[in-house]
């Protein structure tokens, strides 16, 4: 019995062991598949956005791979990698979570499970390996201290304050529509049920507290938002772009939504090799510190030994204790179309 036993044990830490050594095979294999081609190119990662650059600076460090970027909206890259086909002109793209599923649906995609799969959870990835969050986006407050002598700490809060509050404009900003969802869910609703949401912002419209102000970094500086609801990495930003003691940024503590944004790697790309190196690089832990210093989730953030300077520059992981993702996609797609109607019916007919 010892015999067997023994022989079990040393047959499984060899069939690890050799799995191992495969691993290790196939990434040098696509590193120098990638450095052959020598280059690659994106859509929709500027430098600026969530710390592009960093990722692509080490890239060419690295790998020797040379980088260009078009910027352009999730829909417009899409629209790109299938409009090109074999005269494709970018290898790699970001786009939100949404349209990861849409990009699989058109056939554009080609897929790529990076060696830290197993760390991404399930909601955030494509069983396949077509699309993969690499850094997410919470609903936050982001608080003007000087003008708001009590901070929400919660949509409960939010409703009951003195102060106005930013949306946006949830007839075509993700980030307003996300925040309508968020403030459902904190009162029990969910993709298919808006009500409560539409409800807490009728009854502060009502109070004549709903700001119609956009709450961007312009509007921020200028004092023109008491209160606003954004993309946690966008109130991170905003507020150490402008003025880190003068505002505050949190997760409401009785609910949101969590959502974010996945690289999807074209289909017909001149570069394929370098494409899933990026991605391999993306969701390393070297390159999710890079989106974390960009003020971005990463989506392994609970795997993650970040430095304490990169750290202290994102809300701590027990504020997200509330955070769901949206767990009915197609649903959530139905109600998102039907808000913008929504949203005139139930709350802007109630401002003075």
């Amino acid at each position: 019995m010892k015999r067997l036993l023994l022989a079990s044990l040393l047959g499984s830490t060899i069939a690890l062991a050799n799995a191992a050594m495969a691993a290790e095979t196939d990434l040098k294999s696509l590193e120098q598949a990638a450095r052959a081609e020598g280059a690659v190119n994106s859509v929709g990662m500027p430098d600026s956005w969530a710390n592009w650059k960093d990722t692509w600076v080490d890239l060419g460090k690295l790998h020797g791979l040379k980088h260009l970027d078009t910027d352009m909206s999730s829909a417009q890259e899409i629209a790109k990698f299938a409009a090109e086909k074999d005269n494709a002109t970018a290898d790699i793209g970001d786009v939100g979570a949404a349209f990861g599923p849409i990009a699989v649906q058109q056939g554009v995609t080609l897929p790529y499970k990076p060696s830290t799969w197993e760390q991404i959870p399930a909601w955030a990835k494509d069983a396949d390996g077509h699309w993969m969050l690499a850094y997410t986006g919470s609903i936050a407050f982001i608080i003007n201290k000087q003008l708001v002598k009590e901070p929400p700490k919660s949509w409960a809060d939010l409703e009951k304050g003195k102060y106005k509050v930013a949306i946006g404009d949830v007839s075509s900003a993700a980030q307003a529509v996300n925040g309508v969802l968020a403030a459902a869910i904190s009162k029990g609703g969910d993709e298919k049920n808006i009500q409560p949401g539409l409800d807490l912002f009728a009854k502060i419209a009502k109070q004549g507290r709903l700001s119609l102000s956009n709450p961007t970094i312009q509007t921020l500086e200028k004092g023109e938002v008491e209160v606003g609801i954004v993309w946690d990495f966008n109130g991170l930003s905003y507020r150490d772009q402008i003025d880190p003691s003068r505002f505050e940024v949190l997760i409401p503590s009785d609910g949101s939504v969590i959502s974010g944004y996945t690289t999807i790697i074209n289909k017909y790309a001149k570069n394929p090799n370098a494409a899933k190196l990026a991605r391999e690089y993306i969701l390393s832990d070297a390159g999710q510190i890079n989106l974390a210093k960009g003020n971005a989730r990463p989506i392994r953030a609970e795997h993650l030994t970040l430095p304490d300077a990169v750290k202290a520059k994102l809300l701590p992981n027990e504020q997200y204790a509330k955070v769901q993702p949206i767990k009915d996609a197609k649903a959530w797609e139905e109600t998102s179309k039907a808000l913008p109607g929504l949203w005139q019916e139930n709350v802007i007919i109630n401002m003075e």
